[in-house]
């Protein structure tokens, strides 16, 4: 699990792969100088309910992964990513698309 700070405040766990996605997400809207939202669901060792933060170019975030090596990125996830953070609602995390090459699994045949 890797862990976003925002502002020396705020922490939350995501998988390193979803906080990798983010990371790119989030630093093309703010390298542009572009302010929005970060909608996510909470842990529910955390209350189960969701936390949004106001991402603006002036709060300091970081980034720490739990491993070493760097995920292989998806690009139509981060174009997914991106179409959220780019609405009025802010980003919000949305199922990885499954490659079209991906074998099947049983629970995904008819």
């Amino acid at each position: 699990m890797g862990k976003l700070t925002y502002d020396s405040i705020l922490t939350a766990d995501f998988d390193d792969r979803v906080l990798a996605h983010i990371q790119v997400v989030v630093g093309a809207k703010l390298r542009r100088g572009e302010s929005f939202y970060f909608t996510w669901r909470d842990d529910p060792q955390a209350g189960n309910g969701r936390s949004t933060i106001w991402l603006h170019p002036g709060i300091p975030i970081a980034y720490k992964y739990f491993g070493s090596r760097s995920p292989t990125l998806n690009r139509e996830w981060i174009e997914a990513l991106m179409a959220t953070a780019n609405s009025s609602g802010g980003l919000q995390i949305v199922p990885e698309p499954r490659s079209p090459f991906a074998p099947l699994s049983s629970k995904d045949e008819p």
